[in-house]
């Protein structure tokens, strides 16, 4: 059992099973017959220590023989298909409203993109620290986010044509790569790596609004542009990236634990996080590299 590591998960839990966390930072003190992590149906396990229960009888074992195996359907639990489904569904409402803001919106008029960004941040909020999970808020975060990120790509795509496609390419091949990599073990999600990644990612964050801020006054410190921008751009993909491992933590951790099937829908918004941060670092990054700040 672990606590949530992806800020996305990270209330006071991650993923939940009906009215109690799956096993996430809820740990309690072993009782007799459950074991080092205790064991939340304990009390109900017919081979908890010192539980009785009467034989089966000839026709109950014949019963129980040809019943089929409980599956996702019957347990209601979440599965890595449930999670797929949700995560596609999520991206293509982004993507969905990213092309109206691309073919709608003028190049020089970006008032309704940054309202559509200002509200997903604060619906993202919502979302990040609500206890239940609501599918609704998430995929008005989607479409929100989407209109936002159709504008600004169309804005960089008017200025270095083709653009749009290399940042989407990137992130691809970044997720790709990142998956395969955890798949097969050379990432592995510890809790030294997950608090060296989480240190990092704060102090990154800071030195962007920092940054921001200073640009305000006309003091910007050139952090996106020349070679300090193509630095601060690749720490930026590569926090993604560790966000994306999180990520693959949790849904597998979430899964393990019984996660209920809703809770897909908290995985498809982690990743979608992720995935836009992944896309808005590698645009600032290309623009850097063919010359535009």
């Amino acid at each position: 059992m672990m606590r949530s590591r992806n800020p996305v998960f990270s209330r006071e839990g991650s993923f939940t099973r009906d009215n109690q966390y799956a096993g996430f930072g809820t740990q309690t003190a072993a009782q007799p017959g459950q074991g080092a992590y205790g064991n939340p149906y304990a009390g109900t396990n017919p081979y908890a220590a010192g539980a009785q229960q009467p034989p089966l009888t000839d026709e109950q074992l014949v019963t129980m023989y040809n019943s089929p195996s409980a599956g996702p359907a019957q347990t209601g639990r979440m599965t890595m298909d449930d999670v797929v489904a949700r995560t596609a569904m999520t991206l293509l409402t982004l993507v969905a409203f990213g092309a109206v803001a691309w073919f709608t919106l003028p190049v020089d008029n970006f008032g309704p993109a940054i309202g559509a960004a200002l509200v997903a941040m604060v619906i993202g909020l919502v979302v990040s620290f609500k206890r239940s999970v609501n599918p609704g808020l998430i995929l008005a975060y989607a479409a929100l986010e989407g209109f936002f990120l159709g504008a600004i790509s169309k804005a960089f795509e008017a200025i270095l044509p083709g653009i749009a496609i290399q940042a989407v390419l990137g992130t691809s091949a970044v997720f790709a790569a990142t998956l395969i990599a955890y798949k097969s073990g050379r990432i592995r999600v510890t809790p030294r790596y997950t608090r060296i990644g989480l240190t990092i990612a704060m102090g990154f964050v800071l030195l962007m609004l920092v940054n921001m801020v200073a640009s305000l006054f006309g003091a910007e410190f050139g952090l996106r542009s020349g070679p300090l921008g193509i630095v601060v751009g690749l720490v930026g993909i590569a926090l993604g990236a560790f966000f994306l491992t999180l990520d693959y933590a949790e849904i597998e951790e979430g899964i393990r634990q019984g996660a209920p099937e809703k809770e897909a829908w908290r995985a498809a918004f982690g990743l979608t996080l992720s995935l836009v941060w992944i896309y808005l670092e590698m645009l600032r990054l290309i623009a850097i590299l063919r010359g535009d700040d």
